[in-house]
């Protein structure tokens, strides 16, 4: 491994798959039926550590991708970043990695967001499910036409909308504002190296302004590629594989998960729960708690 970009994992390989014209990095580790673990913002692969370790001991086939835009996966300049887009990349991943037949599906924050597009777009390439820290995206929305506290706990996403503001904030005091967010969403749980890395990844290259792209093509649709319009109308989809979804007790999207159920068919078995002593980034916070979660 000569990539200065990667860490040194004892626990898991760098690998690298071509996906839909972008240069796939992602970690793998054991073997047995696939889990794709899929991270969200601003975080990376290694938001994984102890679920890579503990799911591959466990009997399987662990992949946690390095999503578009996030160092060191190679994403050319000018492309997009829209759910559809995305989903349709960890589909493309299912199928490449797993041989065509559905996997496994864990994704925390974005990386739930696109999970949910995957089921909705893409249901047979997911044997079940488990979202962490995001409910259904159709109730996100609802929610933050209708509710004030729940628009000012997503400001970031319409900061993020403004052109050029959101890059130099982020950049500035080497991303100072990253670790707001961090001690913002999990104010109780201390993760500064992890975020550090982190951070580090995000200042090389494009890969700030290509991570604000998810948000201002999930606002914006000028922002989506046009030629994947008919899977974007597919994303959100009535879910009809079995899924759960698990919540910091602290975080506030707690209160979205039960509304939720009506964006599942009743063939998606959809369950949530609450995780004691934990805000958004759940699964490193309460890490051997999720990590049982994950296997049962």
């Amino acid at each position: 491994m000569n990539d200065p970009d990667m860490l040194a994992v004892d626990y898991a390989e760098h690998r690298r798959i071509s996906v839909n014209g972008v240069d796939y990095c992602y970690l793998e580790a054991g073997s047995g039926p696939m889990v794709l673990l899929v991270h969200g913002y601003p975080d990376n692969a290694y938001s994984w550590e102890h679920q890579i370790r503990f799911l591959s001991q466990a009997g399987y086939r662990v992949i946690a991708p390095f999503t578009r835009g996030y160092e060191p996966t190679k994403t050319p300049r000018g492309s997009f970043f829209d759910r559809a887009t995305l989903a349709s990349d960890m589909a493309g991943l299912i199928d490449q990695l797993n041989g065509g037949k559905p996997a496994y599906y864990v994704g925390q924050n974005w990386g739930a967001a696109i999970g949910y597009g995957v089921l909705g777009a893409f249901s047979d390439s997911v044997a079940c499910a488990m979202m962490l820290a995001i409910p259904h995206p159709g109730e996100i929305n609802r929610r933050l036409r209708r509710s004030p506290k729940h628009a000012l706990r997503s400001f970031h996403w319409f900061l993020f909308q403004l052109p050029c503001l959101p890059e130099h904030l982020i950049r500035f005091r080497r991303s100072a504002f990253l670790k707001y967010l961090w001690r913002l969403w999990s104010p109780d749980f201390d993760d500064h190296q992890h975020v550090d890395q982190v951070i580090a990844g995000m200042l090389k290259g494009r890969c700030i302004e290509d991570t604000l792209g998810y948000y201002r093509a999930a606002l914006q649709s000028r922002y989506r590629d046009p030629a994947m319009t008919a899977t974007f109308a597919r994303l959100d989809d009535p879910v009809t594989v079995p899924t759960k979804v698990l919540c910091g007790a602290d975080d506030m999207r707690r209160e979205m998960l039960a509304p939720a159920s009506e964006f599942f068919s009743g063939e998606a078995d959809y369950q949530w729960e609450l995780i004691d002593n934990a805000g958004h980034f759940l699964h490193r916070e309460q890490a051997d708690l999720v990590n049982q979660k994950i296997l049962s």
